[in-house]
């Protein structure tokens, strides 16, 4: 049976799904994206944003990922002791779950941000000791009927 047949056979459901990953940052890099002062703007902003775009754009980077209809989506980026803490929530009605859109989203969003940071986080070498991105996983994922 093909995946296509499997996922006809499925009924519509609501379903929604947390990914989040972190950003770790130097010291001086962490108090420039504080104080506002990364020459690109704010890393946050533009990494949600980047986020919420790459939850449509999903099924184009991942090769077994299909379009869904996405319903819902928030990406969050906030400042942590050790860098930048991104979490992504996505929804659908719909017969597949959301976590590899949720998963896309934080991987964009902490990229964006380490592209918008990298001059300040390299050193002498042109190397990055201290950035680093880590932790993405699906925090939950929930299913049920729809309303």
């Amino acid at each position: 049976m093909t995946r296509q047949a499997r996922l006809r056979g499925k009924p519509v459901v609501y379903r929604r799904a947390r990914a989040e990953g972190e950003l770790a940052l130097g010291r001086a890099t962490r108090k420039a994206v504080r104080d506002g002062t990364v020459a690109k703007g704010d890393p946050r902003t533009a990494g949600e944003l980047a986020g919420l775009l790459a939850v449509k754009r999903t099924p184009e980077l991942i090769p077994h990922c299909h379009p869904i209809l996405v319903t819902g989506s928030r990406v969050e980026l906030r400042s942590t002791g050790r860098g930048l803490r991104a979490v992504a929530e996505v929804e659908t009605m719909g017969r597949t779950g959301v976590e590899m859109e949720a998963l896309t989203a934080v991987s964009v969003a902490l990229l964006t941000a380490w592209d918008m940071v990298k001059y300040l986080e390299k050193n002498d070498l042109g190397q990055y000791p201290t950035a680093r991105i880590d932790g993405i996983r699906v925090l939950s994922k929930e299913k049920r009927p729809a309303p």
